[in-house]
């Protein structure tokens, strides 16, 4: 059996409370997949906002509610 096909076997016993935290756990490891591979190509540039500028647009779709609560469920506390 192969990883993914493990992986949706497990998906489909998770109570449905758990699959919320299993779908922002996938999210969290592809944004750092991604910007694990931006910094290993952008090495010589810094995380600035104007650096994100690069990024920044305008936003088109309906669904800013569900991606803002994302962020908060998702976000780790500061530890000082």
């Amino acid at each position: 059996m192969t990883s993914k096909e493990l992986l949706i076997q497990e998906i489909e016993t998770l109570p449905p409370e758990l699959l919320t935290e299993v779908l922002n756990l996938i999210r969290e490891i592809k944004i750092s997949h991604t910007t694990a591979k931006q910094s290993n190509t952008n090495n010589s540039r810094g995380s600035t906002a104007e650096d994100l500028l690069e990024f920044a647009g305008t936003w088109s779709g309906d669904d800013i509610r569900e991606c803002l609560q994302l962020v908060h469920d998702t976000r780790m506390p500061l530890e000082f």
